[in-house]
């Protein structure tokens, strides 16, 4: 009987501590419902979501140029300033160059050279040689009894000082034609124009010049004058006359 009670005892006291570990197992252990469900785990390896469609590729973007490597702020400036430093200076340098050929070119329209009409008027050139020539063959030429024609022709082509030298000497040239029975003839046999503006000229003149006595044979001389001439109501006046 006791060896009964005892089993009894010690069976009632280990179903105790079982039912106790247990409960304390239970409580320790997580939930089977929070646990993974190894089937479902499977079923969802075993069967996998079906992936999205996939979009439709974007167009590829023009490349775009290729960036150029960032220069110093100093640097960038300057380049774009040089193109506009050099177009101004080349405005300059053009300007410059034209006022200066325009100078140049004002001097040489106004030198000397250019001012005389000599060079570049030959009608001009040619009337005054020929009104001088014909007025020194007038005024040079001269016989024993036609002195008052000569003194008259030279009163309508001097003037000014030529004409005071020419009255102051021709009562000489009187005197001795009409004692000396003497003919002067004169005849220009060349003229050149030195200088010639729209007023005045001066000339070099070479003339031949023919002496006759009576009784005697013909002598021939040459001269060289130097004439200036203005020119007066349409006519070229001779006023002055020099040897050289």
């Amino acid at each position: 009987m006791n060896s009964t009670a005892t089993d009894a005892t010690d069976a009632t006291d280990a179903t105790d501590a079982t039912d106790a570990t247990d409960a304390t197992d239970a409580t320790d252990a997580p939930d089977v419902t929070d646990a993974s469900d190894p089937t479902a785990a499977t079923a969802e390896k075993a069967a996998p979501d079906a992936p999205d469609a996939p979009d439709a590729p974007d167009a590829p973007d023009a490349p775009d140029a290729p960036d150029e490597p960032d220069a110093p702020d100093g640097v960038d400036v300057s380049r774009r300033r040089w193109p506009r430093v050099l177009g101004a200076l080349l405005a300059v340098a053009l300007i410059a160059t034209g006022g200066a050929l325009y100078a140049e070119g004002r001097q040489l329209r106004d030198t000397p050279a250019t001012a005389n009409l000599a060079l570049t008027d030959a009608a001009a050139t040619t009337r005054v040689t020929g009104d001088v020539s014909s007025a020194l063959g007038k005024i040079f030429s001269y016989g024993p009894g036609a002195t008052a024609a000569t003194r008259a022709a030279a009163k309508e082509v001097l003037a000014g000082k030529a004409l005071q030298q020419y009255a102051a000497l021709f009562g000489q040239v009187e005197r001795q034609s009409a004692d000396q029975k003497l003919t002067l003839t004169t005849e220009v046999v060349r003229a050149g124009v030195t200088r010639l503006t729209a007023s005045s000229a001066h000339l070099l003149v070479f003339l031949d010049q023919v002496y006759e006595r009576r009784g005697r044979a013909p002598t021939t001389a040459s001269a060289q004058l130097t004439v200036t001439a203005e020119l007066r109501e349409g006519r070229w006046w001779i006023v002055e006359i020099g040897s050289t």
